[in-house]
């Protein structure tokens, strides 16, 4: 190996200049190069469109995944700027789209508010892109250019159009950069959505030219409308959802919140449109003032019960907390938390007046409110007992291990698998099959607790749950430890059969409502078995599903084969287990991501909650959907 020199002068000082820094380094601007990251240089691009908006001058955007693979955005805002610009000598729209910390967002006389105030957000997305077009339709004249890797290849050119103004950017990502450039429909859709409910009366379109799926979204009710959709096919407490506006110091405070009869809590908070999603001062206001009022109303009412926690308030809460300020203070450029100090006691301060006034002048649905969250504590205490009998129980029988779980030999959690599987004879073919070494196994028998149905005090009566929480070793909700994880892959690996189909989503259901982490941090995973084995002139060929078998009878005819269609993995022999679904050289696994969970989880609120009629609207839209069906 060469030997590092002694000497370190200014040449050996590397000056990345223009967009060079985020193509060298694009997670410290946009997460990571993976699926969120591919998807947030889309956002970038929106996040100019939706300021726009916020200053008034947008009422539509329109998002496109084209055929090539590329993306488009528009909108009908006021155009990027394309005069010369005195300090660079530029068009404008060149000095946004290639310069770092270029924007006009910095002094607040374009934006009043906005999301985008690091000035990286759309230069980014052309640095990592592989061409970028942007079209601007200004001055009844319409300009174009054209960048390659976050460079300018052409000149601004302009050509006479008509009297409407707007702004048009359509990318394609860096195969170099990203991992995948394949653009998920339901990921921005979801986005895009989100986006329409916080920004009333802005229509939002979304379309995919590879397939012909569309979406419009548009509602008058803004974030009414949200905490409705949040509640859609859930009993409600309080039917007339409680909403309210207040601006103090500059700080515009927005929240809509509706209780359900469920036991798990829905709260989205989100700083000038962007989402939050590790919360931060805003949402500690908001929970604090929560608390404080329920506890104040309890007190003041005599009402029987201690003091209720933060979760016994929450407890069934759909709500959207919506904050609009001139100056936030985001961690990160990806800003998923708010860290603005004057924020919280804001926040607090107008939530617990406007909650206690609904108290007051509520009487009705704050009892049913109230009451609900008295019954939550007592199940946390009746929960607290439980887990502790379950602790109990775990010291004194031989180890902490579940007796089903048959453990692998390696004790580095990031070398070791699990593998949950369905019924005692797809454990014993898969304890026959597996690597000893690092991979183990956990049988579980028939369906485990529908979660969403149940409190933490019958979960920690259920044998199956304490089995899993017991083999995983991280413990749930507030007690979650991922550092004590003791598998990196848990891989659910249920039949391929509806029954399998169904037990995997009560057990997604599980872990994304009790052990989220586990998700974030990439441990879960869903394997894929075989459906099928063919066999001809002595050669065995296992397929995944009808389509490649089509494929393969193209290929191989369909004279002299046998074929065998498996129900379930217990009907393959611990070989053919290990070969197709165990061996991490030919096995197939999905990774699960939130998107993934979350999904799940409402289809199953659909398929399993105690509404009729969406079920049966669902079970109708998607009958044709149908290519397996097990009677």
């Amino acid at each position: 190996m060469k030997e590092t020199s002694q000497e370190y002068n200014a040449k050996d000082i590397v000056v990345l200049k223009d967009l060079e820094a985020v193509r060298k380094r694009p997670a410290m601007y946009i997460g990571d190069t993976g699926v969120a990251g591919l998807h947030h240089i889309v956002y970038e691009a929106v996040d100019n469109s939706i300021d726009e908006a916020l200053a008034g001058f947008c009422k539509n955007i329109t998002v496109v995944i084209n055929k090539d693979g590329s993306i488009t955005v528009e909108d009908d805002g006021r155009g990027i700027p394309v005069d010369i610009h005195l300090g660079e000598n530029k068009p404008a729209v060149e000095v946004a789209l290639t310069m770092l910390h270029a924007g006009g967002k910095f002094d607040h006389k374009a934006y009043k508010v906005s999301g985008g105030l690091h000035g990286v957000g759309i230069s980014a997305t052309n640095a990592l892109s592989k061409w970028l077009e942007v079209e601007v339709k200004r001055n009844s004249k319409i300009y174009s250019q054209r960048y390659e890797k976050g460079k300018t290849v052409t000149a601004l050119m302009e050509k006479l159009g008509q009297a409407e103004t707007g702004t048009k950017i359509t990318f394609l990502p860096d195969n170099e950069i990203f991992n995948d450039i394949n653009f998920k429909y339901d990921i921005l859709a979801s986005r895009l959505r989100e986006l329409a409910f916080l920004n009333k009366s802005l229509k939002i379109k979304i379309r995919d030219e590879r397939d012909g799926k569309q979406d419009e979204f548009y509602y008058e009710g803004g974030i009414v409308s949200f905490a409705e959709h949040l509640n859609k096919n859930k009993t409600v407490l309080n039917p007339k959802i409680i909403y309210f506006l207040k601006e103090q110091d500059k700080i515009q405070v927005e929240v809509a919140m509706q209780y359900n009869d469920g036991y798990q809590e829905n709260i989205h908070s989100f700083v000038n449109n962007i989402n939050t999603i590790e919360g931060g001062t805003h949402l500690s206001g908001f929970q604090t003032a929560l608390t404080r009022s329920v506890n104040d109303y309890i007190k003041k009412n005599k009402l029987n019960g201690g003091k209720l926690s933060g979760e016994d308030a929450r407890e069934g809460l759909a709500a959207i907390l919506n904050i609009k300020i001139l100056e936030p203070q985001f961690e990160g450029q990806t800003k998923t938390k708010l860290g603005n100090s004057e924020v919280k006691g804001l926040v607090d301060s107008v939530v617990y007046e406007k909650l206690c006034e609904y108290f007051e002048e509520n009487p009705t649905f704050a009892k049913l409110i109230i009451g609900k969250c008295l019954n939550a504590a007592e199940a946390r205490e009746a929960a607290r007992k439980a887990r502790e009998l379950t602790r109990r129980k775990s010291v004194l029988e031989s180890g902490s291990l579940p007796g089903k779980l048959t453990d692998c030999q390696e004790k580095d959690p990031s070398k070791c698998e699990l593998f949950i599987v369905e019924g005692d004879s797809a454990g014993g073919s898969s304890i026959q099959g597996r690597d000893r070494k690092f991979q183990a196994i956990l049988p579980l028998r028939g369906k485990i607790l529908n979660v969403e149905k149940a409190r933490l005090d019958k979960m920690f009566k259920n044998k199956e749950i304490i089995s899993l929480i017991s083999s995983i070793g991280t413990g749930v909700s507030e007690e979650f430890k991922l550092d004590k994880a003791r598998y990196h892959k848990i891989i659910i690996t249920t039949d391929a059969d509806t029954d399998g189909q169904h037990i995997a989503c009560l057990l997604l259901t599980f872990f994304y409502r009790y052990m989220k982490p586990l998700i974030e941090a990439g441990y879960m995973y869903i394997a894929q078995p075989p459906l099928y084995k063919v066999s001809k002139n002595k050669k065995n060929f296992y397929v995944f599903n009808d389509e490649k078998l089509k494929q393969l009878f193209d290929e191989i005819g369909r004279e002299g084969i046998m074929m065998q269609r498996y129900k379930g993995l217990g009907e393959m022999n611990p070989i053919q287990l290990w070969d197709t679904t165990m061996n991490p050289e030919n096995r197939r696994l999905k990774k699960v991501n939130i998107e993934d969970a979350m999904k799940a989880d409402e289809i199953f609120t659909i398929l399993m909650g105690d509404q009729v009629e969406p079920r049966r609207d669902f079970i109708q839209q998607h009958a044709k959907e149908v290519k397996n069906l097990d009677i």
